[in-house]
């Protein structure tokens, strides 16, 4: 029986340009191949194949997912084997923690005809500017769209019962909890559930939670209060012993989206736009944080400002969004030079070869 595969991103394209959880993901692996190499070189591929292999041979399998090509992945774990494999060329660079005793970097460059790439340097050079700088005004569009955002949650800030918010996470916390402390330290991964990418918003939600017996879908309005939740409940998790999987927001990754507590059974999740879920099956069900705690009639009575607010915040992620779109174009007319000059029977000796060291080490470990 095949193992269960487990999609996220660790890197995303947020207001606050690009930011990296890398880290949090890659703790505790006893092996971490860093794979470093020009586009188009075959990363992604070999990530694939090495998970798919492992994931047949009924092993857990983590797919970390690339913000910025929506058919590649930028890692893949094994945790049960405690290796991974990622793609440590820029933006996502990986601090080696002990490099040789647990990194190893693998160069794929061996595999490309350096003379045929120098032929093409200068258009190269232009190309890898020009995504830069898309990068650079999709970034800097987000924040405009932060911006707006926070005008958005300012007036359901103003119109929030903060008492009667305490008492619904604490509720929250002493359901979920009760007196139960477990006497270890948790096991706490920061992750994206989904993130802004070339073809828009994309998501991992009913991935991450298909195996949870009971999920809350919160529902309200920017400023309800929904991330604030999710952070007391994963500090709680975290002080009682819980493994935690923190779910970072891929717009603004100051706020939280969801909070998994796998050793429970249970999912807690913003569900609203863009990662907007409803109740599908038994277990599943809903707190409306707009009902419960703001002020009855407050998106009439502000509708009037709330209107162009929210027009102005689509506006501007879809404007954002143009320039992914952009980037990946740059970066597809890069590739296509790399590919060109690539000698791919090379790469597949590479992968082999990892893929031989991983299966010796697990024999061993076994």
């Amino acid at each position: 029986m095949a193992g269960k595969i487990l999609n996220y991103y660790a890197g995303g394209n947020t207001a606050r340009g690009f930011h990296s959880l890398y880290e949090s993901n890659l703790q505790g692996l006893d092996r971490v191949y860093i794979l470093k190499g020009g586009p188009g070189t075959g990363k992604s591929s070999l990530m694939k194949k090495i998970g798919q292999e492992w994931s047949e041979k009924g092993f857990n399998v983590e797919f970390l997912h690339c913000s910025s090509d929506n058919n590649s992945v930028d890692g893949v774990l094994i945790p049960a084997l405690k290796v991974g494999i990622v793609d440590g060329t820029a933006p996502h660079v990986i601090e080696p923690k002990a490099p040789g005793a647990v990194e190893q970097y693998i160069n794929l460059g061996e595999a490309w005809n350096a003379s045929a790439l120098a032929a093409h340097k200068n258009e190269i050079q232009r190309l890898i500017n020009q995504n830069s700088h898309a990068y650079k005004q999709a970034y800097a569009t987000f924040k405009q769209a932060l911006d707006i955002h926070d005008d958005w949650e300012k007036i359901y800030i103003d119109n929030m019962d903060f008492d009667k918010a305490n008492q619904l996470t604490n509720k929250l916390i002493q359901n979920f909890f009760g007196k139960m402390k477990l006497n270890k330290k948790a096991d706490v991964r920061h992750r994206f559930l989904g993130a802004a990418t070339p073809v828009g918003a994309v998501d991992y939600v009913p991935n991450l939670t298909e195996d949870i017996p009971k999920r809350y879908f919160i529902k309200g309005r920017p400023g309800s209060g929904k991330s604030t939740m999710l952070k007391k409940i994963a500090a709680a998790a975290e002080a009682k012993g819980f493994d935690t999987e923190v779910y970072h927001c891929g717009f603004d990754p100051n706020s939280l989206d969801m909070v998994i507590l796998r050793e429970l059974g249970i999912a807690i999740f913003d569900s609203t736009a863009p990662h907007e879920y409803f109740p599908s099956r038994a277990g599943d069900e809903i707190i409306d944080m707009y009902e419960q705690l703001i002020s009855p009639g407050t998106d009439e009575i502000y509708a009037d400002k709330i209107e162009p607010i929210a027009a102005a915040y689509k506006e501007k992620m879809k404007e954002a969004i143009s320039y992914l779109t952009k980037a990946k174009e740059i970066h597809d007319e890069l590739e296509a030079i790399y590919v060109s000059a690539m000698n791919f029977t090379i790469v597949e000796k590479i992968q082999n070869k990892i893929a031989e060291e991983i299966r010796e080490y697990a024999s061993v470990i076994s």
